[in-house]
C-alpha cells in the first residue's frame, strides 16, 4: 500500500492509511475531507450496498428536518454529539435559517472532524467545538458549560445522530444516554438515529462486518434497543421510525422502501 501524503488540512497524528468513519461519511455526502484509503473502502462498501450513499444523505436530511422542528418547538440550544466533518447543512446553518439566536456546541472524537470544525467556525461566537467521546458524557457536559453558550436551566436539544451505533454494549450506551437525559431541563429534546440489522438483506449485514476494519466498529441494534435510549422521554409523532418516515417534507422523499435506509430515527421531549 502506498503511503498517503498528508494534506495541509490533516492534523499531525492522524493515520492516513487507516479508514475513518467520519471521513467515510464525508465522502458519501460529497465532501472533500477524505483520503484514498477512505474512498477505497467506500467503493467496496458501495459495491455490496449500492444505496449506502442514499442512506447517508437520508440521515443528513433527517438532521435538517429535526432541527427545523426543534426550532419551531422553541429550542435555541443544540448539543450535537458525533457531529463529524463540517459539510453543507450543519446544525447552526439550518437553525439560523429560522432564528438568528441559535447556539450550537459540536462534539466529536475524530481529530480531523474537530480540527476542521474549529477552522470553519473560529469566527462564529455562537458555536463551539469540543474534542470529546460520547463514552464520557460528563466531559461533554462540563465542556458545554465551559463554553458559556448554554443555559442549562433552559431547553437543550441533544442530537445523537449516527453515533450511538459506534458505542459497544460494553461501554453502556443506555447509561450514557440516561446521564445526558438527566442533566437537561424540562422542555429539552433528544434526537437519535441509529442503524439496525432488523429486516436487512445479507449485503447490508456484510457491510456492518466490514466496519470492523475501521477504528470504530458499527453495532446495529433492534428497534426496542434504540427506543430504550429515550428512557421515559415522550416520543413526538411519528415515533421511532425508518429515517425517511420521520416527518417527510415530500412523499417522494419516502420512496417505496424506507426500510432500505437500514436505520431508525426519532425525537423525544423531556416533560
Amino acid at each position: 500500500m502506498a503511503v498517503a501524503t498528508r494534506p495541509d488540512w490533516a492534523p499531525e497524528g492522524i493515520d492516513l492509511n487507516r479508514p475513518s468513519n467520519a471521513r467515510l461519511y464525508d465522502y458519501f455526502l460529497g465532501g472533500a475531507h477524505n483520503f484514498a484509503v477512505d474512498r477505497e473502502l467506500a467503493a467496496m462498501i458501495a459495491t455490496m450496498t449500492p444505496n449506502i450513499g442514499a442512506t447517508m444523505r437520508a440521515n443528513r436530511a433527517f438532521l435538517r428536518r429535526a432541527v427545523r422542528f426543534l426550532v419551531d418547538a422553541g429550542v435555541r440550544q443544540f448539543l450535537d454529539i458525533g457531529s463529524g466533518i463540517p459539510t453543507v447543512g450543519n446544525v447552526h446553518q439550518v437553525a439560523r435559517d429560522a432564528t438568528p439566536d441559535a447556539r450550537v456546541v459540536y462534539v466529536d472524537v475524530d481529530p480531523v472532524a474537530v480540527t476542521h470544525s474549529r477552522a470553519i467556525l473560529r469566527d462564529d461566537p455562537q458555536t463551539a467545538v469540543l474534542a470529546a467521546d460520547l463514552r464520557d458524557p460528563d466531559r461533554i457536559l462540563d465542556g458545554a458549560r465551559a463554553t458559556d453558550l448554554f443555559d442549562f436551566d433552559k431547553p437543550i436539544a441533544v442530537l445523537a445522530l449516527g453515533v450511538l451505533h459506534f458505542i459497544p454494549d460494553s461501554a453502556d450506551p443506555a447509561g450514557i444516554m440516561a446521564r445526558l437525559r438527566d442533566v437537561v431541563s424540562a422542555g429539552s429534546y433528544l434526537a437519535i438515529s441509529h442503524v439496525t440489522h432488523e429486516g436487512q438483506p445479507p449485503e447490508v449485514l456484510r457491510a456492518f462486518e466490514m466496519s470492523k476494519r475501521t477504528a470504530e466498529e458499527i453495532v446495529p441494534r433492534t428497534l426496542a434497543e434504540i427506543a430504550g435510549y429515550f428512557g421515559d422521554l415522550t416520543l413526538v409523532e411519528p415515533g421511532l421510525v425508518h429515517i425517511p418516515l420521520w416527518r417527510p417534507e415530500d412523499p417522494a422523499d419516502v420512496g417505496g422502501h424506507p426500510e432500505r435506509t437500514n436505520a431508525y430515527a426519532g425525537v423525544a421531549r423531556k416533560d
